[in-house]
Protein backbone atom coordinates (compact mmCIF):
# COMPACT_ATOMS: atom_id res chain seq x y z
CA UNK A 1 0.00 0.00 0.00
CA UNK A 2 1.11 3.80 -0.41
CA UNK A 3 2.37 5.37 2.15
CA UNK A 4 1.11 8.83 0.69
CA UNK A 5 -2.57 7.24 0.79
CA UNK A 6 -1.78 5.72 4.63
CA UNK A 7 -1.10 9.02 5.62
CA UNK A 8 -4.21 10.25 3.80
CA UNK A 9 -6.21 7.93 5.66
CA UNK A 10 -4.73 8.79 8.79
CA UNK A 11 -5.33 12.59 8.43
CA UNK A 12 -9.30 11.81 7.56
CA UNK A 13 -9.01 9.54 10.74
CA UNK A 14 -7.67 12.45 12.56
CA UNK A 15 -10.65 15.19 11.37
CA UNK A 16 -13.36 12.23 11.60
CA UNK A 17 -12.38 11.71 15.49
CA UNK A 18 -12.00 15.69 16.52
CA UNK A 19 -15.37 16.02 14.70
CA UNK A 20 -17.76 13.34 15.36
CA UNK A 21 -18.62 14.04 19.09
CA UNK A 22 -18.01 18.14 18.62
CA UNK A 23 -21.57 19.90 17.54
CA UNK A 24 -19.66 21.03 14.14
CA UNK A 25 -20.54 18.31 12.13
CA UNK A 26 -17.91 15.48 10.67
CA UNK A 27 -19.68 15.13 7.54
CA UNK A 28 -19.25 18.46 6.14
CA UNK A 29 -15.69 18.53 7.34
CA UNK A 30 -14.63 15.23 5.88
CA UNK A 31 -16.32 16.41 2.43
CA UNK A 32 -13.50 19.34 2.86
CA UNK A 33 -10.55 17.41 3.80
CA UNK A 34 -11.43 14.64 0.75
CA UNK A 35 -11.40 17.04 -1.15
CA UNK A 36 -8.30 18.67 -0.03
CA UNK A 37 -6.79 15.29 -0.09
CA UNK A 38 -7.80 14.43 -3.68
CA UNK A 39 -10.33 11.74 -2.32
CA UNK A 40 -13.27 10.61 -4.13
CA UNK A 41 -15.08 7.82 -5.23
CA UNK A 42 -17.86 5.38 -3.52
CA UNK A 43 -15.36 3.69 -2.01
CA UNK A 44 -13.53 6.62 -0.20
CA UNK A 45 -17.50 7.74 1.16
CA UNK A 46 -18.25 4.29 2.19
CA UNK A 47 -14.47 5.02 4.22
CA UNK A 48 -16.11 7.77 5.71
CA UNK A 49 -19.09 6.01 7.02
CA UNK A 50 -16.65 2.93 8.40
CA UNK A 51 -13.84 5.01 10.24
CA UNK A 52 -17.10 6.10 12.38
CA UNK A 53 -16.64 3.21 14.22
CA UNK A 54 -12.72 3.76 15.23
CA UNK A 55 -14.74 7.04 16.86
CA UNK A 56 -17.55 5.06 18.72
CA UNK A 57 -14.48 2.77 20.04
CA UNK A 58 -13.45 5.75 22.01
CA UNK A 59 -16.76 6.05 23.37
CA UNK A 60 -16.73 2.18 24.45
CA UNK A 61 -13.47 2.40 25.56
CA UNK A 62 -13.95 5.88 27.89
CA UNK A 63 -17.39 4.34 29.33
CA UNK A 64 -16.28 0.65 29.24
CA UNK A 65 -17.19 0.08 32.83
CA UNK A 66 -20.52 1.67 32.95
CA UNK A 67 -21.53 -0.25 29.36
CA UNK A 68 -20.30 -3.68 31.07
CA UNK A 69 -22.26 -2.62 34.53
CA UNK A 70 -25.44 -2.03 32.12
CA UNK A 71 -24.88 -5.20 30.23
CA UNK A 72 -24.17 -7.53 33.36
CA UNK A 73 -27.15 -5.74 35.24
CA UNK A 74 -29.75 -5.72 32.40
CA UNK A 75 -31.21 -8.97 33.74
CA UNK A 76 -32.27 -7.98 36.63
CA UNK A 77 -31.68 -4.22 37.44
CA UNK A 78 -34.35 -1.79 36.99
CA UNK A 79 -31.63 1.16 36.49
CA UNK A 80 -30.02 -0.50 33.71
CA UNK A 81 -33.32 -1.93 32.01
CA UNK A 82 -34.16 2.02 31.92
CA UNK A 83 -30.81 2.84 30.50
CA UNK A 84 -30.81 0.33 27.80
CA UNK A 85 -34.45 1.30 27.02
CA UNK A 86 -33.77 4.93 26.61
CA UNK A 87 -30.89 4.43 24.32
CA UNK A 88 -33.28 2.25 21.72
CA UNK A 89 -35.73 4.83 22.02
CA UNK A 90 -33.53 7.21 21.32
CA UNK A 91 -31.91 5.60 18.36
CA UNK A 92 -35.13 4.00 17.15
CA UNK A 93 -36.48 7.39 15.49
CA UNK A 94 -33.42 8.28 13.54
CA UNK A 95 -32.85 4.78 12.23
CA UNK A 96 -35.93 4.05 11.07
CA UNK A 97 -35.80 7.72 8.82
CA UNK A 98 -32.50 7.03 7.79
CA UNK A 99 -33.39 3.79 6.15
CA UNK A 100 -36.22 4.82 4.76
CA UNK A 101 -34.45 8.09 3.18
CA UNK A 102 -30.81 7.39 3.03
CA UNK A 103 -30.82 7.12 -0.99
CA UNK A 104 -32.78 10.49 -0.91
CA UNK A 105 -31.19 12.26 1.29
CA UNK A 106 -27.77 11.70 -0.50
CA UNK A 107 -29.39 11.80 -3.62
CA UNK A 108 -30.97 15.80 -2.96
CA UNK A 109 -29.45 16.79 -0.07
CA UNK A 110 -25.96 16.81 -0.53
CA UNK A 111 -25.82 20.31 -2.13
CA UNK A 112 -23.57 23.29 -1.32
CA UNK A 113 -26.50 25.60 -0.47
CA UNK A 114 -28.29 22.72 2.22
CA UNK A 115 -24.80 21.68 3.83
CA UNK A 116 -24.24 25.05 4.34
CA UNK A 117 -27.44 25.98 5.91
CA UNK A 118 -27.19 23.23 8.09
CA UNK A 119 -24.28 24.59 9.37
CA UNK A 120 -25.39 28.38 9.60
CA UNK A 121 -29.27 27.65 11.62
CA UNK A 122 -27.38 24.78 13.53
CA UNK A 123 -25.06 27.64 14.66
CA UNK A 124 -27.88 29.89 15.23
CA UNK A 125 -29.55 27.61 17.23
CA UNK A 126 -26.90 26.72 19.52
CA UNK A 127 -26.79 31.07 20.31
CA UNK A 128 -30.81 30.46 21.06
CA UNK A 129 -30.27 27.47 23.56
CA UNK A 130 -27.17 28.47 25.26
CA UNK A 131 -29.37 32.18 25.99
CA UNK A 132 -32.32 30.25 26.86
CA UNK A 133 -29.50 28.87 29.37
CA UNK A 134 -28.21 32.42 30.41
CA UNK A 135 -31.94 33.23 31.12
CA UNK A 136 -32.21 29.97 33.71
CA UNK A 137 -34.43 28.12 31.57
CA UNK A 138 -36.00 24.65 33.45
CA UNK A 139 -33.44 22.04 33.69
CA UNK A 140 -35.32 18.74 34.57
CA UNK A 141 -32.54 15.97 33.30
CA UNK A 142 -28.91 16.87 35.32
CA UNK A 143 -27.78 12.79 34.72
CA UNK A 144 -28.04 10.37 32.01
CA UNK A 145 -29.77 8.12 34.95
CA UNK A 146 -32.47 10.89 35.14
CA UNK A 147 -33.87 10.34 31.63
CA UNK A 148 -37.51 9.15 30.97
CA UNK A 149 -38.36 7.26 28.29
CA UNK A 150 -40.38 10.51 27.03
CA UNK A 151 -36.81 12.59 27.35
CA UNK A 152 -35.28 10.01 25.13
CA UNK A 153 -37.73 9.81 22.58
CA UNK A 154 -38.12 13.33 22.09
CA UNK A 155 -33.91 13.35 21.63
CA UNK A 156 -34.57 10.73 19.29
CA UNK A 157 -36.76 12.87 17.10
CA UNK A 158 -34.38 15.53 17.09
CA UNK A 159 -31.90 13.44 16.00
CA UNK A 160 -33.85 12.91 12.49
CA UNK A 161 -33.08 16.22 11.85
CA UNK A 162 -29.15 15.03 11.37
CA UNK A 163 -30.06 13.38 8.65
CA UNK A 164 -29.58 16.84 7.06
CA UNK A 165 -25.82 17.26 5.81
CA UNK A 166 -24.30 19.88 7.55
CA UNK A 167 -26.79 19.50 10.52
CA UNK A 168 -24.77 17.35 12.73
CA UNK A 169 -25.80 14.50 14.99
CA UNK A 170 -23.89 15.55 17.94
CA UNK A 171 -25.40 19.12 17.70
CA UNK A 172 -28.86 18.14 17.29
CA UNK A 173 -28.73 15.74 19.87
CA UNK A 174 -26.73 17.94 22.52
CA UNK A 175 -28.55 21.04 22.01
CA UNK A 176 -31.96 19.22 21.15
CA UNK A 177 -31.65 18.28 25.02
CA UNK A 178 -30.56 21.18 25.77
CA UNK A 179 -33.64 23.13 24.65
CA UNK A 180 -35.68 19.87 26.40
CA UNK A 181 -34.16 20.40 29.69
CA UNK A 182 -31.06 18.57 29.74
CA UNK A 183 -28.19 20.58 31.55
CA UNK A 184 -24.68 20.45 29.25
CA UNK A 185 -23.10 17.25 30.64
CA UNK A 186 -26.11 15.03 30.67
CA UNK A 187 -27.22 16.38 27.01
CA UNK A 188 -22.94 15.75 25.87
CA UNK A 189 -23.33 11.95 27.36
CA UNK A 190 -26.28 10.85 26.53
CA UNK A 191 -25.59 12.04 22.96
CA UNK A 192 -22.41 10.03 23.58
CA UNK A 193 -24.34 6.89 24.15
CA UNK A 194 -26.68 7.35 21.33
CA UNK A 195 -23.87 7.16 19.12
CA UNK A 196 -23.23 4.08 19.89
CA UNK A 197 -25.59 2.13 18.38
CA UNK A 198 -26.24 4.78 15.65
CA UNK A 199 -22.92 5.14 14.21
CA UNK A 200 -22.21 1.47 14.39
CA UNK A 201 -25.64 0.63 12.71
CA UNK A 202 -24.83 3.32 10.14
CA UNK A 203 -21.21 1.49 9.39
CA UNK A 204 -22.89 -1.86 9.46
CA UNK A 205 -25.05 -1.02 6.84
CA UNK A 206 -23.55 0.40 4.78
CA UNK A 207 -20.86 -2.35 5.00
CA UNK A 208 -23.60 -4.32 4.15
CA UNK A 209 -24.89 -2.78 1.08
CA UNK A 210 -21.39 -1.78 -0.16
CA UNK A 211 -18.79 -4.36 1.23
CA UNK A 212 -17.95 -5.51 -3.14
CA UNK A 213 -16.17 -2.25 -2.87
CA UNK A 214 -13.31 -3.21 -0.79
CA UNK A 215 -10.66 -5.85 -1.27
CA UNK A 216 -8.13 -7.15 0.56
CA UNK A 217 -5.87 -4.45 -0.56
CA UNK A 218 -8.07 -1.86 0.92
CA UNK A 219 -7.79 -3.32 4.59
CA UNK A 220 -4.48 -0.92 5.84
CA UNK A 221 -6.19 1.69 4.48
CA UNK A 222 -9.45 1.37 6.18
CA UNK A 223 -7.81 -0.02 9.46
CA UNK A 224 -5.16 3.17 9.80
CA UNK A 225 -7.97 5.36 9.32
CA UNK A 226 -10.14 3.63 12.12
CA UNK A 227 -7.23 3.63 14.39
CA UNK A 228 -6.39 6.89 13.98
CA UNK A 229 -10.06 7.89 14.43
CA UNK A 230 -10.22 6.08 17.52
CA UNK A 231 -7.35 7.62 18.89
CA UNK A 232 -8.43 11.19 18.56
CA UNK A 233 -11.92 11.04 19.24
CA UNK A 234 -10.40 9.22 22.65
CA UNK A 235 -8.74 12.54 23.40
CA UNK A 236 -11.41 15.07 22.04
CA UNK A 237 -13.95 13.44 23.93
CA UNK A 238 -12.06 13.17 27.48
CA UNK A 239 -11.63 17.17 26.82
CA UNK A 240 -15.01 17.90 26.02
CA UNK A 241 -16.53 16.34 28.83
CA UNK A 242 -13.79 18.95 30.85
CA UNK A 243 -14.71 21.85 28.53
CA UNK A 244 -18.66 21.33 29.02
CA UNK A 245 -17.96 21.54 33.33
CA UNK A 246 -16.99 25.38 32.89
CA UNK A 247 -17.95 26.60 28.80
CA UNK A 248 -20.89 27.22 27.00
CA UNK A 249 -21.31 26.03 23.24
CA UNK A 250 -21.28 29.50 22.03
CA UNK A 251 -17.70 29.56 19.94
CA UNK A 252 -18.71 26.48 18.45
CA UNK A 253 -21.75 28.46 16.93
CA UNK A 254 -19.63 31.09 15.65
CA UNK A 255 -17.21 28.68 14.20
CA UNK A 256 -20.15 26.78 12.41
CA UNK A 257 -21.77 29.65 11.18
CA UNK A 258 -17.96 30.50 9.55
CA UNK A 259 -17.88 27.32 8.37
CA UNK A 260 -21.23 27.57 6.53
CA UNK A 261 -20.25 31.06 5.04
CA UNK A 262 -16.67 28.74 3.81
CA UNK A 263 -19.10 26.28 1.83
CA UNK A 264 -20.81 28.95 0.31
CA UNK A 265 -17.87 30.94 -0.81
CA UNK A 266 -15.54 27.60 -1.89
CA UNK A 267 -18.63 26.24 -3.66
CA UNK A 268 -19.53 29.03 -5.34
CA UNK A 269 -16.12 29.62 -7.02
CA UNK A 270 -15.53 26.13 -7.70
CA UNK A 271 -12.71 25.70 -5.40
CA UNK A 272 -14.39 22.58 -3.65
CA UNK A 273 -17.27 20.17 -5.06
CA UNK A 274 -19.42 19.83 -2.02
CA UNK A 275 -21.58 17.21 -4.19
CA UNK A 276 -19.00 14.83 -4.95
Amino acid sequence: MDIGLLIKAALMGLVEGLTEFLPISSTGHLILAAALLDLSGEKIKLFEVVIQTGAILAIVSLYAERLWKTLVGLPTEREAQRFTLNVLIGFLPAAVAGVLFIDVIKGVLFQPVVVAAGFIVGGLVILWAEWLQQRGSRVHVTDVDNVRWTDALKVGLVQCTALVPGVSRSGATIIGAMLLGFNRKAATEFSFFLAIPMLFGAAAYDLYKNHTLITVDDLPFFGVGMVVSWLSAWVCVRWLLRFVGTHNFVPFAWYRIAFGVLILVTATMGWIDWTD
